[in-house]
C-alpha cells in the first residue's frame, strides 16, 4: 500500500507540472511565428478529424468498460490519449505557422461560436489534469478512484472533443 501512495505521489508531482506547464507553453508557442515556413494551412482539418475520432473513442470506450471489456477499454483510452498529444502538437504546429483566423458570422452565431469557443478553450485547461489523473488511478490499480474520478473526466473531455470539431466547423468558412 505505502509503495502506491508513494508512486502515485511522484506521479502527482507530474500531473501538477504538466497542466501548468501545457497551457503556458500553448500560450507562449502561440506568440511564436517560425521565419521561412510556409503556412501550415493543410492541419486544421486534420486536427478537427482528431478531435472528432477522439470523441468517438472515448464513447467507445465507456460502452466497453460498462460491458466488461477493461483491455479494449484500456487500449481505446490510450488512444484517445495519444490523439489528443498529436492534436495538440498539430495545433500549435499551425498557429505558429499562422496568423489566428478572425470568425466572421454575424448575429447570434457570432456570440454561439464565441460562447463555444471559450468553453472550449477555458475546459481544454482543466481537463488536463483530469485525465492525467484518472489515467493514473487506472495504470494504478485504484479503480475505485479511477471511476470517481472518470465520471467527471469522460463528460469534460467529451466536451473539449466535441466542441473542437465544431469550433472548426464554425471557423472553416473565414480561413
Amino acid at each position: 500500500m505505502e509503495a502506491t501512495h508513494e508512486k502515485t505521489k511522484n506521479y502527482n508531482i507530474w500531473i501538477w507540472l504538466l497542466s501548468i506547464a501545457i497551457p503556458i507553453a500553448v500560450a507562449v508557442l502561440f506568440t511564436v511565428k517560425i521565419p521561412g515556413v510556409e503556412r501550415l494551412g493543410f492541419l486544421p482539418p486534420i486536427y478537427a478529424t482528431i478531435n472528432g475520432t477522439t470523441a468517438i473513442l472515448l464513447i467507445i470506450a465507456v460502452i466497453q468498460i460498462r460491458k466488461g471489456n477493461r483491455k479494449a477499454h484500456e487500449r481505446l483510452m490510450k488512444t484517445a490519449i495519444l490523439f489528443s498529444v498529436l492534436f495538440l502538437v498539430m495545433y500549435v504546429a499551425y498557429h505558429m505557422t499562422s496568423d489566428s483566423t478572425t470568425y466572421g458570422g454575424q448575429g447570434l452565431l457570432k456570440y454561439v461560436y464565441y460562447f463555444i469557443l471559450l468553453t472550449h478553450i477555458l475546459l481544454s485547461i482543466i481537463v488536463i489534469p483530469f485525465v492525467l489523473i484518472t489515467y493514473v488511478r487506472a495504470i494504478s490499480g485504484q479503480f475505485y478512484k479511477h471511476r470517481k474520478i472518470a465520471r467527471i473526466t469522460y463528460p469534460l473531455w467529451l466536451y473539449v472533443a466535441v466542441t473542437g470539431v465544431i469550433v472548426y466547423l464554425m471557423i472553416s468558412p473565414y480561413y
